[in-house]
């Protein structure tokens, strides 16, 4: 197929010498042709609308469903903070199988993962999200969201979906928490924690441990060894609930505001860890009022 001619615009002096039936062929086909010309222009510039259309269409779509699944995280974080709350409250609800009151009243740190599932088979296949908070001079911190991830305890549990709580029993462990990754047996000290609210025969023993550590599945609470699993900041997650990213030593050292929707943990931690003080189970330590009576004395 021979390619487009373009006939030149017609000069009207040539014009004027030629036939006049040759003259008006002439000019009908450079009218033709400027016709033809301007079909060609709006056929480009609709394609190019088009385009232009469908790509604001796609980068729309694009920007509802990262919206969307902005929305639908915020959303697992929200529904999981308020399952940690509800496993506490359920554990710490039955005297003979919850954690020991004076554990509770001596804690630095509480973690909970909710709904933790051992995803592969053999080691390194544990994986769950959680959130943790740390005493302050003010009270309870701001939620922490933190992984827990690895380890062979996953063995110990058949396979099945569990409930993990951790204990940070004394400053120690409470830095290795603060500083957002640590590993328990290894950085820190871990061991299974003692059951019951007024268990005492091994629970000065097992409070050595900088963490102690438990499980719920199928209904029946233990200690368990997760020694091997590494603990960390979760710093999407983070983001998404603080609106910025932010350290765990800032969230649990208490310098930033409990985000809407994290009462319900803080309550319960709060709760459980003030009552056996609250009750007289738990006394002031004789050093404390030793150390009372002297300065009152002086």
């Amino acid at each position: 197929m021979s390619p487009l001619r373009i006939l030149p615009e017609p000069d009207r002096t040539e014009l004027e010498g030629i036939d006049t039936v040759w003259k008006e062929e002439i000019l009908r086909a450079h009218i033709g042709q400027k016709r033809f010309e301007m079909r060609i222009g709006n056929i480009s510039v609709t394609k190019c609308l088009l385009t232009l259309g469908g790509t604001v269409l796609i980068l729309a779509g694009m920007s509802w469903a990262a919206d969307s699944d902005k929305d639908k995280d915020q959303s697992d974080i929200s529904k999981r903070i308020v399952k940690a709350a509800e496993v506490l409250n359920e554990i710490m609800a039955t005297p003979d199988k919850a954690i020991p009151d004076k554990v509770m009243d001596n804690a630095k740190c509480i973690a909970v993962v909710p709904s933790m599932l051992k995803i592969a088979v053999g080691f390194g296949g544990q994986h769950g999200k959680g959130v943790a908070t740390c005493r302050t001079a003010k009270g309870w911190s701001a939620p922490a969201p933190m992984t827990i991830t690895g380890g062979s305890w996953g063995l110990q549990l058949g396979g099945q979906a569990i409930d993990l709580v951790m204990v940070v029993t004394n400053d120690q462990g409470m830095q290795h928490l603060l500083s957002s990754k640590f590993k328990l047996g290894a950085d820190a000290s871990a061991a299974a924690g003692p059951v019951g609210r007024d268990a005492a025969a091994d629970t000065d023993l097992k409070m050595r441990a900088e963490v102690l550590t438990y499980s719920r599945a199928r209904g029946v609470f233990a200690g368990i060894d997760l020694s091997g699993a590494a603990i960390t900041q979760d710093k999407d997650e983070t983001t998404l609930l603080y609106g910025k990213t932010l350290s765990f030593e800032d969230i649990l050292s208490g310098r930033v505001m409990a985000p809407p929707g994290s009462e319900p943990f803080l309550a319960a931690v709060k709760k459980y860890s003030t009552q056996a003080r609250e009750q007289g189970k738990v006394k002031t330590p004789p050093r404390a009022n030793a150390a009372s009576a002297n300065s009152q004395t002086e």
